[in-house]
């Protein structure tokens, strides 16, 4: 599968996506609270987002797919928003 990174990083209420290239479905939205967590871990380097190099972005859709994976399993009191997956 080939994925697309869609992220509005510089809004009020930031969000990113990924999506399948092909049927342009929504694998995975992260909002505002989870960036925040990411980016506090070191998880999620933004210039990263703007990299041409295959690995570098096969290796961030990796991450951000493993979050939300770990972030679903968590209790659900720890949990404040939906993750969709």
């Amino acid at each position: 599968m080939t994925y697309l990174i869609d992220a509005w990083l510089d809004r009020p209420h930031p969000y990113l996506r990924i999506l399948d290239r092909e049927t342009g479905e929504v694998c995975v939205v992260l909002e505002e609270e989870a960036l925040n967590e990411l980016q506090d871990q070191g998880d999620l380097d933004v210039s990263s987002l703007s990299s041409s190099e295959p690995v570098v972005l096969k290796e961030l859709v990796r991450n951000l797919f493993l979050f939300c994976y770990a972030r679903a399993l968590r209790p659900h009191s720890e949990l404040h928003h939906k993750i969709e997956i």
